[in-house]
């Protein structure tokens, strides 16, 4: 077991990530409760999304940056090494191809920080959007 020395709590990983204190109501806050370095590759996709998924609400939901519009469109987040992006299980398989040199599970695609692909998170965004398949 691991404690964080800031908040106390208890976790089953080292280090794991986690809020201490109140989690962020809005996706800046989010973006900015974030190390510094990681804040650039977070607000880029942030805008990618919003120019994708204008008709879409921003918002938090599962603790992460949400676009929404009836229904969770995507999601995406701050890991230790790389922003995780979860379109759902049906763009990762649309969309297997070109992402052949990132590591992808069901769901979720894993971008390296620094790799920002503006065109592709635009591309899966509307395609998401567009279809109804969503996270």
């Amino acid at each position: 077991m691991w404690r964080c020395p800031k908040c106390k709590k208890e976790f089953k990983n080292m280090n794991q990530s986690h809020y201490c204190g109140e989690k962020p109501k809005t996706v800046e806050e989010y973006i900015l409760s974030q190390d510094a370095e990681k804040q650039g590759d977070l607000f880029a996709v942030r805008q990618i999304l919003r120019e994708a998924l204008p008709e879409a609400e921003e918002r938090i939901s599962w603790s992460m940056p949400t676009y929404w519009k009836g229904h969770n469109i995507l999601h995406f987040a701050a890991a230790k090494k790389h922003i995780g992006l979860y379109p759902g299980p049906e763009a990762v398989s649309f969309f297997r191809e070109q992402l052949e040199n990132y590591k992808t599970d069901k769901g979720t695609i894993r971008i390296p920080y620094g790799s920002v692909d503006a065109k592709l998170i635009y591309k899966i965004a509307r395609w998401c959007f567009e279809t109804g398949n969503h996270a």
